[in-house]
């Protein structure tokens, strides 16, 4: 054996209770579970948790892993595996006309700096083929699976147009070829978005939203037609449950929407949609996530706040110029109103999260509190008049969704349901859920009990692995590939978020370290051990094998 772990207490990600056992590793894939002969490395792991990588099925990597092989913060996580590609966003196929519009697009819709898009996406490519050769060029720390966006395959196919208007029957068929070409390349699926929200480059509508259902039928059913691959989208008034189910019975491939999330007040809504979702086909599986959806907002890329009707007016200019458009009052009194439709009273329990000019009322008065102590200016306004005066770098902190703790337990116990949304390289500056996993196994099992930890670690491993059809990963078992991680349970959760400048172009971020995380191996290969990560240790894969 290469590798021996012993006294593990193994969960080994098929919902079975945890025993005590060895493990044994050889040339990357597990060799054997219980009596193990004598290994080159021992490791004695003295009751520690023994469980499978954990698969992260929602992230935005596709254009951090050209700069980022080590796939930072979520290899920090216990995550072995990252599935990119989602929302029908990505960056290929792109033609060299495009690009802009490309990062523009993950600008305004991801909350990507356009300066890191810009500085550190090589562009060595131009096809979906060539994309995953760009990433298999160099060597990469987590096993990377990506999807086709429908996004980028839209405006490959048709230019400008893309975002104006229905595909022609020709157009369509050349996009049917080209998702067909992507899963021949190793593409573990297709994804899309008809999400109202979603604005893209210049505050137009993302092409996906154009795209007509025979267009969307078409070419999810290609994975139909091939028998491999998995369709995700972020719905829409005019795709939602029932849809979903449909084209789930269509085309007979998983289906995985995002997402399925409680709203403090509202206990009606995800207690419909729980029933609805539980009443469609097995194939179909809406997302969910285990922490609150926090972001920090700033005025200068105002995302989420994009999604408001009169910021695509803000979208359209250039960042020196936003601060003239928020001061003009029509403008804001269109704002205001659209905001208060939008959002509700979020904007009057926000609170300011980072700022220099503004110092003294970080984590104080909320904007409401504010208002009145200035005779009664409305939150909005509140929120614009602090941003200009600091050049739009106050930073406000802003409960957006799933905040009703009551209903994310329900949706946690739900198995069918699938946990991630973690965004892991999108929303870089305003939130930090790469370490969802971790957080899962503090909070949600240890503290709060709502899980046991055989179905965390199912919900974290196998779960993913099944939907995505990703083979030999997910489970610890004779003939997997070795992906593990080592956690203390009495310990294991997220630290809190640290901005860091780190991004090309000088951008920042946010990023949160682990707690309890002891040691990780990627296909055999240690990346993390006795809670230190190995640096230049890079032993992931662009998993192109998947089941049919």
């Amino acid at each position: 054996m290469d590798l021996v772990l012993r006294n593990a207490h193994l969960f080994d990600g098929t919902g079975s209770p945890g025993r005590v056992t060895d493990v044994g590793v050889l040339d990357g894939k597990v060799a054997a579970i219980g009596d193990v002969a004598a290994g080159d490395e021992e490791v004695d792991l003295d009751g520690l948790v023994l469980a499978p990588g954990f698969i992260d099925p929602h992230t935005h990597y596709d254009a951090q892993v050209l700069w980022d092989r080590d796939l930072t913060p979520s290899c920090w996580h216990g995550v072995t595996t990252v599935i990119m590609g989602n929302c029908g966003f990505g960056i290929a196929p792109t033609r060299a006309a495009d690009r802009e519009t490309i990062m523009r697009t993950l600008e305004n819709v991801e909350g990507m700096p356009f300066a890191a898009l810009s500085e550190g996406i090589p562009w060595d490519f131009t096809t979906f083929p060539e994309y995953l050769d760009a990433i298999e060029s160099g060597p990469i720390r987590l096993n990377v699976a990506a999807m086709l966006g429908h996004t980028p395959l839209r405006t490959f196919v048709m230019g400008g147009d893309a975002s104006e208007r229905a595909a022609t029957a020709a157009e369509i068929a050349t996009m049917a070829d080209l998702v067909s070409e992507a899963l021949s390349a190793g593409a573990v699926g297709f994804s899309s978005s008809r999400s109202e929200t979603h604005l893209g480059a210049y505050g137009r509508p993302v092409p996906s939203r154009l795209a007509t259902r025979a267009e969307l039928q078409t070419l999810v059913g290609v994975l139909g037609s091939r028998r491999r691959g998995t369709f995700e989208a972020t719905w829409g008034p005019d795709f939602f449950v029932e849809e979903f189910a449909e084209l789930a019975a269509e085309v007979d491939r998983p289906i995985t929407w995002a997402a399925l999330l409680s709203i403090a007040g509202n206990p009606d809504w995800a207690n419909s949609l729980t029933e609805r979702s539980l009443a469609s086909e097995g194939t179909v599986h809406p997302q969910i996530a285990c922490r609150p959806i926090v972001v920090q907002v700033t005025l200068a890329d105002p995302s989420p706040l994009a999604n408001v009707t009169g910021f695509d007016r803000v979208l359209e200019l250039p960042r020196e110029r936003r601060a003239e458009l928020y001061a003009d009052p029509e403008w804001r009194r269109e704002a205001r109103r659209s905001v208060r439709e939008r959002w509700g009273d979020k904007l009057d329990q926000a609170t300011i999260d980072e700022s220099s000019l503004h110092a003294e009322m970080v984590g104080g008065l909320t904007l409401s509190e504010i208002g009145r102590t200035r005779g009664g200016v409305d939150s909005f306004d509140v929120m614009l008049d602090l941003a200009i005066a600091e050049n739009l770098e106050t930073r406000f902190r802003v409960v957006m969704i799933n905040d009703d703790e009551d209903q994310v337990a329900e949706l946690l116990q739900q198995p069918r349901f699938l946990l991630g949304l973690s965004d892991a390289g999108a929303h870089t500056s305003q939130l930090c859920d790469a370490n969802y996993a971790t957080y899962l196994l503090g909070y949600w099992v240890r503290e709060r009990g709502v899980l046991t930890l055989e179905e965390a670690v199912r919900k974290l491993t196998s779960h993913p692995a099944e939907v995505y059809g990703i083979v030999g990963r997910g489970v610890v078992a004779v003939g997997a590939w070795a992906d593990l991680v080592v956690f203390d349970p009495s310990e294991v959760g997220a630290g809190p978020a640290v901005r860091v400048t780190d991004l090309p172009g000088g951008a920042d971020r946010l990023v949160s370290p682990s707690v309890g995380i002891r040691h990780i191996w990627v296909n055999g290969e240690p990346i993390r051990r006795d809670g230190d990560d190995l640096a230049e240790r890079r032993p992931g894969r662009v998993l192109r094998d998947h089941a049919s």
